[in-house]
């Protein structure tokens, strides 16, 4: 299943605000070896390069189309198409940084420590994670794929879930050194014809659509579209808000 890297990038501004802010809580004075886990078409990975220029820099994405728009970005790094669930370094790394990639993942009990366990000692793992399963665009896209003839093929489609942030630090603290986690809600404002349809379309909603035939994607389309702007109405300025919240986890070994 393919990504497309411009309607990801069509809302590229509030989607990096995450990712600088989870960079800007690394507290790394000079490392060496960095890697961006899920970099997508580059976006979080031209932060790290800006940031670090001496350090060597490592892209990884399943996708051959977003590593194919974060090649053509011309940043000094190197960038590898691999699955993050497979996914274990030769040598340990100073930094495994991760934006807004790993909630695609499943088995986090194994997933984060087997990561931190690849950084070398005060190397530092930092996580950024949506957790905005249970606001309007995900309980409305579930009630659409649920109600609907395609539900048994849809099941196993939605976006997983990503555990309360005390879950996180039981499992990472036996492990980490120091540890630091934390929620931000964002309120994003957005403009447009249905712009938290538009959002969800490069997300949530892209797996889901995927599975549906041209028919089924559009009647799908247009009945999630109408929930969406009952919950999201658009404001008296003709802006719509679209309330974001995600998890941000840095754990150093």
């Amino acid at each position: 299943m393919s990504w497309n890297p411009e309607r990801y990038l069509a809302f590229g501004d509030q989607r990096t605000r995450a990712a600088v802010d989870l960079l800007a809580r690394v507290a790394l004075a000079a490392p060496a070896r960095v890697a961006d886990l899920g970099c997508g078409p580059g976006n979080s990975t031209a932060l790290l390069c800006a940031r670090w220029p001496e350090a060597e820099v490592l892209g990884i994405d399943n996708s051959a189309e977003m590593l194919a728009k974060a090649r053509a970005s011309g940043l000094p790094a190197r960038w590898r198409e691999a699955d993050l669930a497979g996914w274990t370094p030769a040598a340990r790394y100073d930094l495994l940084y991760s934006n807004a990639a790993l909630q695609w993942l499943p088995d986090h009990a194994t997933l984060l420590p087997r990561l931190l366990d690849a950084l070398r000692p005060g190397g530092v793992l930092a996580v950024q994670m949506p957790r905005n399963f249970e606001a309007p665009s995900h309980v409305l896209l579930r009630a659409v794929a649920e109600e609907g003839p395609w539900a048994e093929r849809l099941a196993a489609r939605l976006l997983r879930a990503v555990a309360e942030p005390a879950w996180y630090y039981d499992l990472l603290a036996p492990q980490a050194a120091a540890l630091d986690i934390w929620e931000s809600e964002y309120l994003h404002v957005l403009e447009g014809e249905d712009p938290v349809l538009g959002w969800t379309r490069a997300t949530a909603l892209r797996p889901v659509i995927a599975a549906l035939d041209p028919a089924e994607q559009t009647r799908f389309e247009a009945d999630y579209a109408r929930r969406l702007r009952a919950a999201y109405p658009r404001r008296a300025d003709g802006r719509t808000l679209f309330p974001f919240r995600r998890l941000f986890i840095v754990a150093t070994r």
